[in-house]
């Protein structure tokens, strides 16, 4: 919206700034932090007036001591404030009709998931049904909302040539699928967008911790899509060109900024959690951003705590029904770190030191194609 300020560069100079999709990433990543930071406090005291709090999901789970009783005065479905700032940022700062319509679905697919979550988060809370949404109809969801995307993604005439191929980290040339082209949308769908919009819901248990995370994908994918969608750094580091795809910059960038801008309410002690609102949302759209820019193989690297925290549920659950014996001390393995007496704040901040040196690892593939 703001972009179309640069047609009345003729007349006051610094207006053609509008023109710049550098300019316009930085100013939806500072509305969607602003928005989140100066409405949080007030959104917060909502939520508590609301008695908005979900039921104790780890009772029974963890053991007692383990268990911050504090907590559970703490009001939760902020992610509605979170997803809402990262929305208006992306539609005030995009540039529409250059974006083949990307930024439309990458709103749209974040809306969808944030739906979900709303739904779960709405039963726990005013249910109190501590399991919330019954785990199919849960997937269900995250499996429409996921293919339609693709589904969307497929029919973009400027974006359908890549989406028939595959880019692997290290290889100059995308691999051609060929004839087993349709494996590539079931790929992206069921371990991509579904595996990511679950594994940040996971994370999402310690002050801060799927927040932080996040900031550091977010903007790995900055990075990625600004190249991808400039023709001569595109072709000096094999990156596949894709017309239009530098409007998701301006996402993900809305993306980090309205993460950081939670973080200033969500670090310990929080004064709100994001809910499933907030997590499926975040997860989808860095699932979205890994399948748009072809860098799903990446995503294992990009969103390495995510990765850890996914498969140390898989791993402790496989292990279980076929040895009956557990891996860790709890899943998801942040879980099992309290159990070994690390502090929230030791956790989440080694967990964030992680995730800032996978994301700079995924970075360093970009001159070793």
């Amino acid at each position: 919206m703001l972009y179309y300020l640069s047609e009345f560069s003729s007349s006051f100079g610094p207006l053609r700034l509008f023109e710049y999709i550098t300019f316009r990433a930085g100013g939806a990543a500072a509305m969607a932090f602003l928005i989140v930071a100066i409405f949080g406090k007030r959104f917060a005291a909502m939520l508590r007036n609301f008695n908005i709090r979900a039921a104790d999901r780890y009772k029974d789970v963890l053991p007692p001591e383990l268990l911050d009783k504090k907590k559970a005065s703490t009001p939760c479905m902020g992610g509605i404030l979170l997803i809402g700032a990262v929305l208006i940022a992306t539609l005030f700062w995009s540039r529409w009709e250059a974006s083949n319509g990307i930024s439309w679905i990458l709103m749209g697919g974040t809306l969808a998931f944030a739906l979900i979550g709303f739904i779960d988060d709405f039963l726990k809370v005013f249910r109190q049904q501590r399991d919330g949404l019954p785990g199919k109809l849960k997937l269900l969801g995250q499996f429409i909302a996921g293919g339609v995307v693709v589904w969307l993604f497929w029919r973009s005439p400027d974006l359908n040539p890549i989406m028939r191929s595959f880019v692997v980290p290290f290889i100059k040339e995308p691999f051609d699928f060929g004839s087993w082209w349709w494996i590539l949308p079931i790929f992206s769908v069921a371990i991509i967008i579904v595996g990511a919009a679950n594994a940040v819901n996971l994370t999402d248990g310690k002050d801060g911790l799927a927040s932080g995370c996040t900031i550091f994908c977010s903007l790995s994918y900055a990075v990625f899509t600004y190249l991808m969608g400039h023709q001569i750094f595109a072709a000096y580091l094999d990156l596949p060109y894709i017309k239009g795809i530098e409007e998701a910059v301006v996402f993900a960038a809305a993306l980090g900024g309205g993460c950081v801008g939670f973080l200033w309410h969500n670090c310990h002690p929080a004064s709100m959690f994001m809910g499933d609102t907030g997590s499926l949302a975040l997860g989808g759209a860095i699932g979205m951003l890994a399948v748009l820019s072809r860098q799903e193989l990446l995503l294992a690297l990009i969103g390495g705590v995510f990765v850890m925290e996914i498969i140390s549920v898989m791993l402790q659950v496989l292990s279980f029904k076929l040895t009956g014996k557990r891996i860790f001390l709890c899943t998801p393995i942040h879980h099992h770190f309290e159990r070994k007496e690390w502090t929230e704040t030791q956790i989440v901040v080694r967990f964030w030191i992680l995730s800032g040196i996978f994301a700079l690892m995924a970075l360093a593939t970009l001159k070793l194609r």
